[in-house]
């Protein structure tokens, strides 16, 4: 099935070189013409990333319960490293410390 980033990764080159022979054709020299083909390709990876990003949600927000606040979450991740449950002391390098 194709999906919407699928047309995306076939405009970004049509819009390129389109653009850019359409504005070629009706006068404009290719030095000219090649910024505005970049600019509406620009346009197209400017919306598939940040108008209609592919991320859903905000990030974190599946990390904890919607009614525990984030004072809460810091006092078990305190707790946790006072009961040696945690990396700390720890290198993450895979060696010994």
């Amino acid at each position: 099935m194709t999906g919407y980033y699928d047309y995306v990764l076939g405009l970004i080159p049509a819009a390129l070189i389109g653009v850019t022979a359409v504005l070629n054709l009706i006068g404009l020299s290719l030095t000219a013409a090649l910024p505005g083909g970049a600019l509406v390709a620009g346009g197209v990876m400017f919306h598939a990333m940040f108008v209609r990003n592919p991320v859903t949600g905000v990030p974190g927000e599946a990390d904890r319960p919607r009614d525990e606040s984030v004072s809460d979450s810091i006092d078990r991740a305190v707790d946790r490293s006072r009961t040696g449950r945690s990396r700390a002391g720890r290198s993450g390098a895979g060696g010994s410390d």
